[in-house]
């Protein structure tokens, strides 16, 4: 995998701004917040996060992917207010199932998503190497 950076721009902060990788293909749907049988065990939008997050690694692993190989995702959130009130539990979420791993990512506010409890929707794309 190679970090894209263009010279002369700031170093982003928790995310690449490009990925350039070659290798098996793992395309991951957006994951919520619930368990592997469909249960919600929380409304707290950091343990949201870090379940659906979780699901996704799980995913992932059953191609062979580990967190290292993820190369990007895209979260869907409900509420921005939301997102920056838990972002300290969030990142150490983050820091817990990905590791020092930062693909390129985006984060768009949603007005809602198909379940009704989900605070947060991720997708991902990693990449196996050859």
């Amino acid at each position: 995998m190679q970090i894209l950076q263009p010279s002369g721009w700031a170093k982003p902060r928790g995310y690449s701004n490009g990925i350039a990788a070659k290798g098996t293909q793992v395309f991951v749907a957006g994951q919520v917040g619930w368990t592997a049988d469909c249960q919600w065990q929380t409304d707290d939008f950091a343990q949201q996060f870090a379940q659906a997050l979780r699901n996704v690694v799980a995913v992932c692993a059953e191609a062979g992917a580990k967190p290292e190989h993820i190369v990007r995702l895209t979260w869907f959130i409900t509420s921005k207010r939301e997102y920056l009130a838990a972002i300290k539990e969030i990142g150490a979420a983050y820091r817990e199932i990905m590791g020092r791993n930062y693909p390129t990512m985006t984060v768009v506010e949603i007005n809602a998503l198909v379940e009704d409890r989900a605070k947060i929707e991720i997708e991902a794309t990693a990449v196996i190497p050859e």
